[in-house]
């Protein structure tokens, strides 16, 4: 696996895709900039060598060319961050791009548009593909986030560079976190899989089985599979089209001599708000009228053993409504024993969008070993998909 540790970009352009796919507030101003400081190592490097940078990226989705999603608003941001003064052009192809890049010197860096401006971005067209590539000399990718679409900026641009391409920084380094967990994990291997409903991650617990010791299943998720064994769950979150699917994955869990941890005790609410009347309950004897909301004080005991006990942890989904205070200790029991079993030498990885919204929210950034940057592209990895975007890059 090629990265740009590997080349020497002294004098070259050098066409990054970045993953600047940054929230804003009503002011237009960043107001997380993990996904902008992941890719400075990668910039930073090119910028050492006396080459230039060229970024391009996508924000949000646009239908026109809205104004809210123009890149224009990261310029600040992305300056600050990398410590060097981030010059904007207000469209990724066309005639004043290619003069704006033509005056580029070494060591600057150049943010291109938004590309979701452009149609044929999303279509993965090879015009368009081909009209981006023309802006440099060498082809890099550092957008993990993106790495799942075949878009003609993550996948189909790789074709024009077919030797001068490479990966950045922040993919190798996910793609090598990832394969700690899938393929050289150390045992035991633990699964923590939660979240709100079983179909979204149906792939991934079938395809997780096989690397691992443990499956921990938490989050509205794990309702269907109790009510599957006959338990109660009132009026909590459950897909009964499902049942028969997670009876299925139990049964191949057992098969693959994996053992899976369903929680015993529930906090459950008279309605979904922070204002309920809340209870702890047996969590497959949850009372008509009542719903789970979040892992009850036995299970987070119970969840933590397991975790503290293991040498390899993922963790993709939260353990209960966690935004709201009242059903936010199941998650934060959770990222605890991850933090103390990461302390005692486990490697730990996060990963998916509630998930490390929790680590943040809660301050456990520091306390695990990795945190993935691509929720939709960690899950598909872990499905034991090929990424287009690092297919390209392989090819």
């Amino acid at each position: 696996m090629k990265t740009v540790s590997d080349i020497n970009f002294k004098g070259k352009k050098v066409l990054i895709r970045v993953d600047f796919n940054v929230p804003l507030n009503d002011d237009m101003e960043v107001t997380d900039t993990t996904r902008i400081e992941a890719a400075k190592p990668t910039i930073i490097n090119i910028l050492e060598d006396d080459g230039c940078c060229i970024l391009m990226s996508h924000l949000g989705r646009p239908k026109d060319r809205e104004d809210e999603f123009s890149l224009q608003h990261v310029v600040d941001a992305a300056t600050e961050i990398l410590g060097v003064q981030v010059h904007f052009v207000n469209d990724c192809v066309g005639e004043t791009v290619e003069e704006k890049v033509a005056s580029l010197q070494p060591g600057e860096i150049l943010l291109l548009e938004n590309l979701r401006y452009h149609e044929e971005e999303k279509r993965g067209d090879k015009a368009f593909a081909e009209k981006l590539s023309k802006l440099g000399d060498y082809y890099v990718n550092d957008a993990f986030g993106t790495a799942h679409r075949a878009h003609a900026s993550t996948a189909v641009i790789a074709e024009f560079f077919p030797e001068n391409k490479c990966f950045g920084l922040l993919l190798a380094s996910e793609i090598e976190n990832v394969k700690k967990v899938l393929t050289d994990g150390q045992s035991p291997v633990t699964a923590i899989i939660g979240g709100a409903k079983v179909s979204s991650k149906i792939t991934v617990l079938e395809s997780i089985l096989d690397p691992i010791d443990h499956l921990i299943i938490g989050g509205g998720m794990a309702f269907t599979f109790i009510k599957a064994q006959g338990g109660s769950v009132g009026g909590s979150l459950v897909e009964d089209d499902k049942q028969e699917l997670a009876l299925e994955i139990l049964e191949m869990a057992k098969k693959k001599g994996v053992e899976v941890h369903l929680p015993v005790d529930a906090i459950i609410a008279d309605s979904f708000s922070e204002f309920a009347t809340t209870d702890d309950s047996a969590a497959d004897a949850i009372p008509e009228g009542w719903m789970g909301l979040d892992t009850g004080p036995r299970t987070n005991e119970y969840f933590a053993r397991v975790i503290k006990e293991s040498n390899t942890i993922l963790w993709n989904g939260p353990a209960g409504v966690f935004e709201m205070e009242p059903f936010a200790q199941g998650t934060i029991a959770i990222g605890n024993a991850i933090a103390e079993a990461t302390a005692n030498g486990a490697f730990s990885l996060v990963g998916g969008g509630d998930s490390v919204a929790a680590v943040k929210k809660f301050n456990f950034t520091d306390k695990v070993s990795y945190v993935s940057t691509g929720g939709g592209a960690m899950l598909e990895m872990l499905e034991g998909k090929t990424l287009p975007g690092i297919k390209a890059l392989m090819e």
